[in-house]
């Protein structure tokens, strides 16, 4: 392991660290979220109301020293209250652009599923390209640039399913899940123990994070892991529960999010085994399951598990510093 990764590696583990300091919840969880971050991408958490969405990503988001954002989705909201609008300045009698909480470096799109989908495609446009267009102007959103969006999997009423064009643009999708008996326990305790019921979260790295980002674009993947990455993608598609298999898109994120997670663990390289942790949360979500299988309430989780034991695993050797 080089310098370098060694460096990363550390900074990772301190954000990993000081952000399960204030949420309860398992570490693996955090560093999905923690990857999606250093793959570019951005991620989707759905979970039912209470169990540390919106403080895991504002702890994430001061643990790395960045801007958070907040933005509540409601059917009401409109595009304007998320990207911004023009207002008029009578002292200078012009127009001048007011910026919405899209502009945040971690933004939290809370209950995202509970907008239109006029707004929803808002949110889309920004988180494909970095940037929005109001009024035929373009601002760019600042760098780095990171939605963690939510929804809860149990009140369907009055909400609106992200389209499959937005879901592609989640990296990851996971759950932090409800705590064990010893997690909750201790969020009883902190409670118990102070009267703030907020664990406050401070920066924790020295590194800047797009320093942190460009990390995985060093780590070597063997030839035969980049097959297993696109033989598990392609399956997919000839899965017979499977009505639509996941596009080349989602093969190259899961090589980036592979190679993220690989730093995360402070690795140079990829191995099978950060291909097949990392696989069901980025390939399930995208999916789209045969009328039959929704039916028979089959799990995309449980498809992509299936294929995970089917397709074989390659076996690589490394030395300690393979070329790239």
């Amino acid at each position: 392991m080089s310098t370098d990764t060694d460096a990363v590696a550390d900074h990772c583990g301190t954000v990993l660290d000081t952000v399960s300091g204030a949420v309860i919840t398992e570490r693996e969880t955090l560093e999905t979220v923690l990857s999606g971050f250093l793959a570019r991408g951005h991620v989707l958490l759905e979970d039912v109301p209470g169990t540390g969405k919106t403080l895991t990503a504002r702890s994430l988001a001061n643990a790395l020293g960045l801007q958070f954002s907040r933005i509540q989705f409601t059917p009401d909201l409109l595009p304007a209250d998320v990207t911004g609008t023009y207002v008029f300045n009578e002292k200078a009698h012009e127009f001048e652009f007011r910026e919405g909480p899209i502009f945040g470096n971690v933004v939290l799109a809370d209950e995202i599923n509970r907008a239109s989908p006029k707004t929803q495609a808002a949110l889309l446009e920004a988180m494909a390209e970095g940037q929005v267009t109001i009024d035929g102007e373009t601002h760019a959103l600042p760098e780095p640039f990171f939605v963690i969006a939510t929804q809860n999997p149990i009140e369907q009423d009055g909400t609106f399913p992200l389209p499959e064009a937005q879901v592609d643009r989640f990296v990851v999708k996971t759950s932090l899940g409800y705590p064990d008996e010893a997690g909750e326990l201790e969020i009883i305790d902190r409670r118990a123990a102070r009267t703030d019921r907020t664990p406050t979260v401070t920066e924790a790295v020295s590194m800047a994070p797009a320093e942190l980002r460009q990390a995985p674009e060093a780590v070597h993947v063997e030839k035969e892991v980049r097959k297993y990455v696109v033989r598990l993608a392609r399956a997919t598609r000839e899965e017979q529960r499977v009505e639509t298999g996941v596009s080349p898109r989602a093969t190259q994120r899961l090589f980036e999010a592979a190679r993220a997670l690989a730093v995360v663990r402070g690795r140079d390289y990829v191995t099978p085994d950060h291909v097949a942790r990392i696989a069901p949360e980025v390939l399930s979500h995208r999916l789209v399951l045969t009328p039959d299988a929704r039916v028979d309430d089959v799990e995309k989780r449980a498809v992509v598990a299936d294929l995970l034991d089917e397709v074989e695993v390659p076996t690589v050797s490394y030395t300690e510093q393979p070329s790239t």
